[in-house]
């Protein structure tokens, strides 16, 4: 692998020259969310004293951890794990294997289910909006299996799908039981890997974000508010879910956004329902107090400049189709320093989106992420001459 610095000038110009704000970013790469540096590691300013057992906070637009406790100690979700259960509906909308406004006949098992309610009635036919709301704002167990029900035809068949969707997001702490999160010995995740759900949530389905900023809901005269207690004392926060059994104590990831950066924290086993409010407070507002995130390159501007041999150009640029958004310590985006990694010698024919290597973000000498190199544009074979002489060239290197 060769190893480059990239143009320094023009990144930190970049860097420097953003406001904090950030737009919605895309689900974050495997060497990301793998080996992520706690930006606060950076940081004079120390987290906040939490009860939690543990805790976790993140940028949801750089999608870098900023500081978090026992990230992968194996906890219980409770209903944290209606995250991935109302994910696995909106893939299911979003596909067209359901509407809105269809109907879904509640099975004796939805009606049976125990815990939270939405107090459906077994038999009758309830639209997958109203479902929707039962699952998010009233936390219904009953509603989460009937549309458990509609996605896949049984519960523990919309669980396997479940499973295989946290496998692809590489929530590797992460196994689920059911769909409702209720008890049972192998219904673990981490911290980590609820971050990780939270941010595919937001930044892949935010046309269904306005369930979870939802106060209350109404249904068979029955009216339940949302236990997020954060929708009224924050107007900035506008999700996510709340969860609480005995075992797993009081749980809640929370996500605000303020002039476009979106900060999500994860709080589980806190001791009361107020515990688990003020720490994720303290959580979101520690981090935009003592945080940015600037965006260093954006997708049309090429990283590095790299030579390229046997092509029809001598030059190739490297770098990320979309924006590249970093997270650091307040006022330190102008001193981030990129170093790229890519494999040498490039000979064409090289395919644009290829990739060839990685780039590193640092600070201060440590490594912040990783993210990969590809290749900007097509470069194809340049004539014979050409090839020769760039073969003999090479051999004499």
């Amino acid at each position: 692998m060769a190893i480059a610095a990239l143009a320094a000038a023009p990144a930190l110009s970049w860097a420097a020259s953003v406001a904090p704000a950030a737009p919605s970013a895309a689900a974050p790469s495997a060497e990301l969310t793998a080996g992520a540096r706690p930006v606060a590691e950076l940081s004079s300013v120390p987290a906040p004293t939490l009860d939690a057992k543990a805790w976790l906070v993140q940028d949801a637009n750089s999608g870098q951890i900023i500081a978090a406790l026992n990230p992968d100690e194996k906890v219980e979700p409770a209903s944290l794990t209606k995250l991935m259960s109302a994910y696995i509906v909106f893939q299911a909308l979003e596909n067209k294997r359901l509407t809105l406004d269809q109907k879904v006949n509640v099975s004796e098992k939805a009606w049976r289910t125990e815990g939270s309610r939405m107090f459906i009635k077994v038999g009758s036919q309830v639209s997958v909006d109203d479902l929707l709301q039962g699952l998010i704002v009233q936390s219904g167990n009953d509603a989460t299996v009937a549309l458990a029900e509609a996605v896949a035809g049984s519960e523990t068949a919309f669980t396997s799908l479940m499973n295989q969707e946290a496998r692809k997001m590489g929530m590797t702490g992460t196994h689920y039981a059911n769909s409702t999160g209720l008890p049972d010995p192998t219904h673990l995740t981490t911290v980590r890997d609820l971050a990780t759900i939270a941010r595919n949530l937001v930044t892949q389905f935010p046309q269904y974000m306005h369930y979870y900023s939802q106060k209350s809901f109404t249904y068979n005269k029955i009216k339940q508010h949302n236990r997020n207690r954060l929708l009224w004392s924050d107007p900035t926060v506008d999700g996510l879910k709340t969860g609480h059994t005995d075992s797993a104590g009081y749980c809640l990831v929370a996500t605000a956004d303020r002039d476009g950066r979106r900060v999500i924290s994860v709080v589980v086993g806190a001791p009361s329902d107020s515990a688990r409010t003020e720490d994720s407070l303290k959580l979101l507002n520690w981090s935009y107090q003592n945080f940015d995130t600037v965006k260093l390159y954006d997708g049309s501007h090429a990283a590095v400049q790299a030579r390229v041999w046997e092509g029809s150009v001598e030059k190739v640029g490297l770098g990320q189709p979309t924006p590249t958004w970093v997270t650091v310590p307040r006022g330190q985006g102008p001193h981030v320093k990129p170093i790229a990694q890519y494999a040498q010698p490039l000979v064409a024919p090289l395919k644009k989106g290829a990739r060839v290597g990685m780039v590193s973000l640092t600070l201060d000498g440590k490594v912040l992420r990783r993210d990969p190199l590809v290749i900007m544009q097509d470069v194809p074979r340049a004539g014979f001459f050409g090839r020769m002489y760039d073969k003999i060239r090479l051999m004499l290197q």
